[in-house]
């Protein structure tokens, strides 16, 4: 009898991880968890606790690139609809873990409630987002949390409100807890300028990004303070265009790494690190990573 015997509805042994990330690379997990609701969640976290087994969460895996080994664990879905849920409050709303961000995002914008239209563009899940706490010079995920439900590896259930999150640039202090749903607080206005506004900040993303079709992840590291990015500084070491296998540092934005066919989760981890030991080598700056490494 293995651990998830009698949970074969949401437990699946080695599962490919690559169709579930941007990236598309990667190998399979030992486990493959979809729980279908709180409770089945809470159980597979307490097995997993008792077997010492390691647990990851994943959202789109939009800021993910698991190894070409696979990832020896249990690697955590909140794709059911137990988590998929948005309630619209009077200034805001309930949403779940698993919700897709850009789904979110339209369907706030479309019902003229302002405030999450700053991270357009951002793919993901509201879990993931919360967690890495994402956004851009137009604004963060962070600013419109109220509230967090989460439940820990020990299957407690805890809520936090935002100012004990320890939110900041492109971080939060959750732990080991994972996120399962959120209350958002959301302002009331005019739906045609809210439209409007959406569109200017999808347009400003779109043009100065590898193409969404294309297999990337998203920023490969984070800025190393305010007045300097990440981006500039590859492109000013002249690695625009650099490639390493199918792996290549998009000539679009320097921050992007792009996969192209028949290219291994190799190939990018070596990229990534050229990356770094060429920027350090040359401006005295080590760049911190944005994107997770299974």
């Amino acid at each position: 009898m293995t651990l998830f015997d009698d949970l074969r509805d949401c437990c699946r042994p080695n599962v490919p991880l690559a169709p579930l990330t941007w990236f598309h690379l990667g190998g399979p997990a030992r486990w493959l968890i979809e729980p279908r609701d709180e409770p089945q969640l809470i159980t597979v976290l307490h097995r997993a606790r008792e077997a010492g087994l390691p647990v990851r969460f994943l959202g789109l895996g939009a800021n993910v690139l698991v190894r070409d080994a696979g990832v020896d664990g249990a690697v955590i879905r909140l794709a059911a609809p137990a988590f998929q849920q948005l309630e619209w409050t009077t200034d805001g709303a309930r949403v779940g873990a698993g919700v897709h961000l850009t789904k979110l995002v339209r369907a706030c914008v479309h019902a003229g409630r302002a405030g999450l239209e700053v991270i357009a563009g951002i793919p993901g899940t509201v879990g993931g987002g919360i967690r890495m706490n994402c956004g851009g010079r137009f604004g963060q995920m962070s600013d419109s949390i109220r509230r967090v439900r989460l439940i820990d590896r020990d299957g407690r259930v805890v809520e936090r409100r935002r100012d004990e999150l320890g939110f900041g640039y492109r971080k939060s202090q959750l732990g080991d807890a994972m996120v399962v749903s959120a209350e958002i607080e959301l302002r009331p206005t005019d739906s045609r300028a809210l439209v409007e506004r959406f569109k200017e900040i999808w347009l400003a993303k779109s043009r100065s990004q590898p193409a969404l079709e294309q297999q990337s992840a998203g920023c490969i590291f984070k800025n190393p303070d305010p007045q300097r990015f990440a981006g500039r500084l590859i492109d000013e070491c002249g690695l625009k265009g650099r490639r390493i296998g199918a792996a290549e540092v998009s000539p679009i934005h320097a921050n992007f790494i792009v996969a192209h066919p028949g290219g291994r989760a190799a190939d990018v981890i070596a990229l990534i690190e050229h990356v770094e030991e060429q920027v350090y080598s040359r401006t005295g700056v080590r760049l911190e990573r944005e994107v997770e490494v299974w």
